[in-house]
């Protein structure tokens, strides 16, 4: 196919037949009415031609471009294959015993989701199904006391979270229940 439209272009000498050789090849269009119909219309919104237009490199860049695209007749490859998504993991009611046994003497919701091979909502939920009371880790008073007291010295919140294990944020909600006022980013009081 590339090779007609070769040929149609070596042999034009005008160059608006050189665009339709072009046009053809990159459309793959036979009729070479059809060509000149839509190389008319893109000549009446393009300027084809100028006193310093050389369209034997453009022509050329074009065919190799038309000569790397895939054989339209060719079949499309087969898209590789997906794996299934895999069902969650469903504990027994064995499992789901020691998973609140576990909780309740101590380990967190991300150990027991890593002993369980579950995600650590997952282990939320199973727990709250059940009614388990669940332990939200704050701050101590003492605690509290202490972050009071690095604040004061400057620390950030951030810091200050860090330090004690916690958010910035829990910090910041504990300092407010104390009625501390808190310092913005740059370090002034804030309103």
């Amino acid at each position: 196919m590339i090779e007609q439209h070769a040929e149609l272009v070596s042999e034009c000498s005008s160059k608006a037949c050189v665009a339709r050789g072009v046009v053809a090849a990159m459309l793959g269009i036979r009729h070479r009415e059809t060509v000149r119909l839509w190389v008319y219309t893109m000549a009446n919104s393009v300027e084809l031609g100028g006193s310093y237009y050389n369209t034997k490199r453009q022509v050329k860049a074009l065919q190799s471009l038309v000569r790397k695209l895939p054989d339209p007749s060719a079949p499309m490859p087969s898209t590789p294959a997906r794996s299934k998504p895999k069902r969650a993991r469903q504990l027994d009611a064995a499992q789901i015993r020691k998973l609140i046994a576990g909780y309740e003497i101590g380990a967190t919701v991300y150990e027991l989701g890593t002993q369980f091979g579950i995600e650590r909502r997952t282990v939320g939920e199973i727990l709250h199904r059940h009614h388990v009371p669940m332990r939200r880790r704050g701050l101590t008073t003492d605690q509290i006391d202490d972050a009071i007291h690095l604040y004061g010295q400057g620390w950030s919140l951030t810091r200050v979270g860090r330090h004690l294990g916690v958010d910035g944020m829990t910090v910041l909600n504990k300092l407010r229940e104390r009625g501390i006022s808190t310092r913005d980013a740059q370090g002034r009081p804030r309103a």
